[in-house]
């Protein structure tokens, strides 16, 4: 498979392209197109779709051959904290900014503001959840989506492991956090290691079928 993945986040790449080890996979740097789409979804599934659409349609117009043989990927994930209602959820990458998203905080800043908004809270059960979305072509879309179950820590871990909101979720069967865990082991049972086994196995069965 050649896999396009919407989106510049090098470390969703690195994880993608780990789990899908057997495809090709580009990011829209790759092709000239401009990853940046407007998240107004309100749903991680919405979020996902747009992006997946919106590249796709840009590589349609760039490279319109390339474009029947090249599968694009878009994910939306984002942190649920349940004594914030769910929250930041699909505002995860947003939450704290203080120009309503169009500047994010980086990732200790955010941090730190979800652990003083959880002081003296005792329920500190959250998840991740990621959605994804594949376009074979434009009637063919395979989705996936996938949790992981975990809860929020006291403090930040000091491991220099994963990204984003992974030194303060703690995995509970690991007894550490997101961030502690070696790739490997990550990328076997997080949400986006989840959602892409099942997106790739789903991705394999409809290559067969429309082959």
């Amino acid at each position: 498979m050649r896999v396009l993945l919407a989106t510049n986040n090098h470390h969703k790449r690195i994880e993608l392209a780990a789990i899908l080890h057997e495809s090709h996979v580009t990011g829209p740097g790759d092709w000239g197109i401009d990853a940046e789409v407007d998240e107004t979804g309100t749903t991680f599934l919405e979020n996902a779709m747009l992006k997946a659409r919106a590249i796709r349609a840009e590589l349609v117009r760039i490279a319109p051959r390339d474009a029947h043989e090249v599968i694009v990927v878009a994910d939306d994930s984002g942190l649920c904290v349940d004594a914030l209602e769910g929250g930041p959820g699909i505002y995860s990458a947003r939450f704290g900014s203080p120009d309503g998203g169009r500047t994010e905080l980086d990732a200790a800043t955010r941090n730190r503001l979800l652990l003083d908004s959880l002081t003296g809270e005792t329920n500190r059960s959250a998840r991740f959840i990621c959605c994804m979305v594949a376009i074979l072509s434009a009637d063919r879309i395979v989705v996936a989506q996938e949790s992981w179950e975990g809860s929020i820590a006291e403090q930040p871990s000091s491991a220099t492991g994963g990204f984003g909101y992974d030194p303060i979720f703690t995995v509970p069967d690991r007894g550490c956090t997101a961030a502690d865990l070696p790739p490997s082991v990550k990328n076997s049972i997080s949400h986006r290691g989840r959602a892409a086994a099942v997106l790739g196995a789903s991705l394999r069965a409809a290559i067969a079928i429309g082959a």
